[in-house]
């Protein structure tokens, strides 16, 4: 297990690992917890007034989180082009996450969904992390927000019993797309790197095995591609199952 040193963070460390603790227990509650929420009623459609009481809550405590931590890298001698600002695809997967929580709304699901089950997972096993570690203001914000992420994904999925469907994803696929576009654009014009689109990351990330730039770019969106259908084809396949089955 490797050590921080000097008051930095360092992956599969201590603080790490507490991290990836605190997401598990995190969903070992969250999960029951949605279920008993929506007893009576029908999977994803309402669920009752509790859980739509405790999602509002939720969301409340996702905008309350991420108000410090986003407004941190906008002050003097914090601010830089290239890093603070809201462009990474977390920058957007939180407040997908808010709309999902709030509304339970089917897009903003699918938007929680797919980048919350997939993108954030990948960020919180391969942290991007160059900041200081535990209690620094990089850890809690880039941690914060993906476990918050991630929980409200699992929350939904399994507690809620909302589910994916093909329209779904072609609604994040298309989402995702047009986020890609705008932010490589603004990469090129500002000499920035948002969203690892013109360079890897500093760090080790899965980015690593789909070899250089640019040809690591398609092939990890053919992978997110096919990683959004594999988890989209067995909720629809039980769904056209069930009918049969009752």
């Amino acid at each position: 297990m490797s050590l921080t040193v000097a008051g930095e963070f360092v992956a599969f460390g201590p603080s790490h690992w507490a991290a990836l603790g605190l997401f598990a227990i995190g969903c070992a509650g969250l999960v029951p917890l949605g279920r008993a929420q929506r007893t009576g009623t029908e999977p994803g459609h309402g669920s009752g007034e509790q859980a739509r009481g405790f999602g509002k809550a939720y969301a409340l405590a996702i905008v309350y989180v991420m108000i410090g931590t986003q407004v941190h890298p906008l002050l003097p001698g914090q601010w830089s082009i290239g890093g603070s600002l809201p462009l990474q695809l977390c920058d957007v997967a939180w407040p997908a996450a808010v709309g999902a929580l709030w509304t339970l709304g089917r897009r903003w699901f699918a938007l929680t969904y797919y980048w919350g089950l997939t993108l954030s997972v990948q960020a919180l096993l391969t942290p991007a992390l160059n900041g200081g570690d535990y209690p620094d203001i990089d850890y809690l914000g880039f941690f914060g927000m993906h476990l918050m992420i991630v929980w409200a994904a699992v929350y939904l999925t399994w507690g809620l019993g909302m589910r994916p469907d093909w329209g779904g994803y072609r609604f994040a696929v298309a989402v995702t797309l047009a986020w890609a576009v705008a932010t490589f654009v603004f990469n090129v014009a500002a000499g920035t790197n948002y969203g690892y689109l013109n360079h890897k990351p500093g760090t080790a990330s899965v980015l690593d095995l789909l070899g250089p730039w640019p040809w690591y770019v398609p092939a990890e969106a053919a992978l997110i591609l096919l990683g959004w259908a594999l988890i989209t084809w067995p909720w629809t396949r039980m769904e056209q199952t069930r009918p049969a089955a009752g």
